[in-house]
């Protein structure tokens, strides 16, 4: 019994950790999608991959691109990127995504994604420390 009941609970604490990668290549392909969107100055498909309140914040896609632009110039027009881990936060998923700028600076960025009807969004970004020289 006691054997049943630790498997049971092992079972369990690994689901949200198999529920994270099986989301992982949607929410990828979602910020690929963004990220091209930028390049491409396809501002209403960039506006598109934000949440709903990313959206109501700014109001329409030239603002939005205006604050990614000044704000995020890695992202706006980044060399390349490749994805990083995946965290669960309390049910919260974050993507961690390593940007290349084109004077060859690296960026780590944290995607905070949210789950809609029409695919994942991205309900927020935030620019973590840069990776120490060497690593």
């Amino acid at each position: 019994m006691l054997i049943r009941t630790i498997a049971a609970c092992a079972l369990v604490l690994a689901m949200p950790a198999a529920a994270d990668q099986d989301a992982k290549p949607a929410i990828a392909a979602a910020i690929d999608s963004q990220i091209e969107a930028f390049l491409a100055d396809d501002l209403d498909a960039a506006f598109g991959y934000a949440s709903q309140s990313i959206r109501e914040i700014f109001g329409s896609p030239e603002r939005f691109g205006e604050m990614v632009r000044e704000g995020y110039p890695m992202v706006w027009r980044p060399a390349e990127w490749q994805f990083l881990e995946l965290r669960d936060i309390n049910g919260n998923l974050y993507q961690k995504v390593l940007i290349t700028d084109h004077a060859g600076r690296l960026h780590i960025l944290e995607y905070a994604m949210r789950p809609t009807d029409q695919g994942w969004r991205i309900r927020g970004v935030q620019i973590l420390r840069p990776p120490e020289a060497g690593a």
